[in-house]
């Protein structure tokens, strides 16, 4: 009889996992079979093109030392979007959590969200009035400033790293404020009661409590901007160029898709070696 029911529990669950499983299915799965399809052809698939198998666009990143210049180039910018991402998103998720109550905390939470309601292009090219020369950044330190100042932050590292962080620090904001909000008051003042100065209660009570979600949401930021070419491509200019451009232009410009394919899984790859020898640390600091 419980033989029976656990089976009927596994069939049951089976059925409402079953959508979940279907869209992973279509929207994850086939398409990264697909790109790894691609990714050993000699040439696309098309018309009365002539292809083969091979493993010719591997061996083109390993002899070719640019895309490694270059994705070591993006994997900084990640860490560097991430790392400022966290620094600014956590005091602000922090306010809205346990300072902020009411209508102020709904009024700075759309705030937060009012990014993910516009399209990216418009973000970007928004920076892109604020930042070049001339532009709303230059006029107002100029109408601030007595003397003459000229910032013109326009396709520069600078301005790349503004945009991304202004498009993906919500993730972190987010996160961090659901962490936060599972933390319960009474803790905090019982450690304040007890004598904790509010630079230990932040150190080794909130921190800690308050690391997974942290966590989750560098993640969030991290992977999408290692990939990232709108960015890059618009606010960068010259200094634009990173791995995620140069796979876009095999896609795009190019029309080589397999080499884009391979680049592809190889930055996937890199991506997840990181996430897989920073587990360790990560769960220490869960822990």
């Amino acid at each position: 009889m419980a033989g029976l029911i656990a089976q009927q529990d596994r069939a049951r669950a089976a059925l409402l996992l079953s959508p979940a499983y279907l869209w992973l299915t279509v929207a994850v799965f086939l398409p990264l079979s697909a790109m790894a399809y691609f990714s050993f052809l000699s040439d696309i698939p098309f018309g009365d093109r002539e292809w083969h198998v091979t493993l010719d666009n591997y061996r083109a990143f390993i002899e070719t030392g640019t895309y490694a210049t270059l994705l070591w180039k993006s994997i900084k910018l990640g860490a560097t979007v991430t790392l400022l991402s966290v620094i600014i998103g956590f005091p602000c998720a922090f306010v809205l959590a346990k300072v902020i109550k009411g209508r102020s905390r709904e009024a700075l939470f759309l705030l937060v969200i009012l990014p993910f309601w516009s399209n990216s292009l418009v973000r970007i090219f928004s920076w892109a009035i604020v930042l070049r020369g001339n532009g709303v950044l230059d006029a107002t330190a100029n109408a601030i400033l007595p003397f003459d100042v000229r910032l013109n932050l326009m396709f520069s590292t600078t301005a790349i790293v503004i945009g991304l962080v202004h498009s993906y620090l919500p993730y972190i904001i987010l996160t961090s404020y659901l962490a936060l909000q599972a933390i319960d008051d009474s803790l905090i003042e019982a450690a304040r009661s007890l004598g904790a100065k509010r630079r230990t209660i932040l150190w080794r009570l909130i921190l800690p409590l308050a690391a997974p979600g942290i966590i989750a949401g560098a993640v969030l930021v991290f992977v999408p901007v290692v990939g990232s070419f709108m960015e890059p491509r618009l606010l960068g200019g010259r200094f634009g160029t990173y791995y995620g451009t140069v796979i876009e232009d095999q896609f795009v410009a190019v029309f080589n898709w397999p080499l884009g394919a391979a680049l592809s899984f190889i930055l996937l790859t890199v991506v997840l070696l990181i996430l897989a020898i920073s587990s360790p640390i990560l769960r220490r600091t869960q822990a």
